[in-house]
């Protein structure tokens, strides 16, 4: 304790405002449309957006897909206005399931989180983005393994370094990568526009034939919705969003009819230039694209995918270091991840641990097949809050609730989660095992490491020896927090 508090005084002594420690509201209305577009909008509407085409072979039905699915996701997202600006701390889903259900709900979502589903997404988008900023120089042949990994590890911290820096520069860099990749997707959806104008639309023929069996019609929502994933990633950073009553719903306002616009123009577009059997066939759809339009330039593509999952690992490890944080303050990880820079600002030891779970992934040869294991469980996580959205209305009426949807709205919405929560398992129920089997896993850690606190006294004391030398090191101290989710 005597660390910090001489960290603190020291701090105060160098700064004659007497400026608070504490996270600071740093994200604009545009960083924040930036964050979400930037995370909803990876590298999959550049590599696979056949998905949703091969469910009902119909290129017509394919693009309503994606509309409804974009409609659906700004309704769940209308949902998680009126939870972030009624619950304000930081942590998103983390947030609301301890307020709604509880420590030991929420606790779960964060174990889960720290073992697989921040981690794994934030490699796999970070080996996405090494693959393809490799491949202009290895125009004839795959780039080496090896290579892949370390740029993608060069990614990971570079990347950590500016977010421990300043926050300001690390959404510089969100704004800056958003912009890009939504350059990038104009090209091609001018491409296209242009190839379809010339007179080429003869893939447009018949384009509502195809096999519309509702398992098929099942199967294109569930991976035009999964498309969207990362619309409620604003929520996990409120506590740093500048007016957030105001600023949350306009940035949800603002980025998911443009992410909607951007990816059914896009589908458009590649549907004007690929045949559905060329898209289904193909294992980088823009790749094969720019094959077709581009000509010699079609190494432009590489570097459309590389930009955008730049700005993707980006915005990944930005949200996972507030949830760690959060987590942290409420008791649920070791106190110092709740540490911010005295000066900065910045929260460093969550940082650099997002980051270290990452880099460790790298050496995971099958990395990839992880990603089976979390999809349901992070709908199930998003599921949770809006039911506890839907309790708090009833157990708390009187909390203040700037934003109040409709009742309908997370009604409908819910039925989606539940959909994308019970579909899969019929064709992969060890996956829904094993992911169940993770999350549950955490049931005895919370009872050891946190209701019951069994580490023998020798393990705290080193701990706590430890957390001094890191604290002196890093310059870090204890935030002021206005509020904890158990107050």
């Amino acid at each position: 304790m005597g660390s910090r508090e001489n960290l603190k005084a020291t701090f105060q002594m160098g700064n004659s405002g007497g400026e608070s420690v504490k996270l600071k509201r740093k994200i604009t209305l545009l960083n924040g449309v930036a964050l979400i577009i930037g995370t909803i909008i990876g590298s999959g509407i550049f590599l696979s957006p056949a998905g949703v085409y091969s469910s009902t072979k119909s290129v017509g039905f394919s693009l309503i897909i994606w509309c409804l699915s974009g409609a659906f996701s700004t309704l769940g997202a209308l949902c998680y206005a009126e939870l972030g600006t009624s619950i304000t701390r930081s942590g998103g889903d983390y947030a609301y399931i301890y307020v709604a259900f509880g420590p030991l709900a929420a606790f779960l979502m964060l174990w889960v989180s720290i073992l697989i589903i921040r981690p794994t997404t934030q490699t796999i988008v970070a080996l996405t983005f090494a693959e393809y900023a490799a491949k202009p120089f290895f125009p004839d042949c795959a780039p080496p393994a090896n290579a892949i990994r370390f740029l993608a590890a060069v990614c990971l911290c570079l990347l950590t370094a500016v977010n421990c820096l300043s926050v300001r520069w690390a959404m510089r860099i969100q704004d800056l990568f958003t912009v890009a990749k939504l350059f990038a997707l104009a090209i091609i959806i001018v491409a296209g526009v242009y190839h379809m104008i010339t007179g080429d639309s003869h893939n447009y023929s018949n384009s509502f034939d195809g096999n519309f069996e509702l398992t098929n019609i099942a199967l294109g929502f569930y991976s035009g919705l999964f498309a969207f994933g990362g619309w409620n990633f604003l929520n996990f950073v409120t506590e740093e969003l500048q007016d957030p009553y105001r600023n949350l719903p306009r940035a949800i306002w603002i980025a998911l009819p443009m992410v909607t616009g951007v990816y059914v123009l896009a589908n458009v577009a590649y549907f004007a230039v690929l045949s559905g059997e060329e898209m289904e066939n193909s294992t980088a759809v823009a790749v094969s694209f720019g094959a077709k339009m581009f000509g010699s330039f079609n190494w432009l593509v590489p570097v459309f995918v590389a930009l955008s999952t730049f700005g993707g690992v980006n915005g990944i490890l930005f949200t996972s270091s507030r949830l760690f944080l959060t987590g942290s303050q409420e008791g649920h990880l070791p106190e110092f991840f709740s540490y911010i820079h005295a000066k900065k600002m910045t929260p460093i030891p969550s940082l650099i641990f997002t980051c270290l779970t990452s880099l460790v992934l790298l050496f995971v040869e099958n990395v990839f097949t992880l990603i089976n294991y979390y999809g349901q469980i992070l709908w199930l996580s998003v599921a949770a809050s809006i039911v506890g959205m839907l309790y708090l209305r009833r157990k708390q009426p009187d909390m203040p609730r700037p934003i109040r949807v409709n009742t309908i709205i997370p009604i409908v919405f819910l039925a989606a989660c539940v959909f994308l929560v019970v579909f899969p398992i019929p064709k992969q129920p060890m996956y829904t095992l094993i992911g169940l089997l993770i999350t549950l896993s955490g049931v005895p850690v919370y009872y050891l490491f946190v209701k019951w606190d069994v580490l023998p006294d020798y393990m705290k004391k080193n701990l706590a020896t430890t957390t001094k030398v890191l604290q002196s090191i890093m310059y870090v101290v204890s935030p002021e927090t206005e509020q904890t989710l158990h107050s």
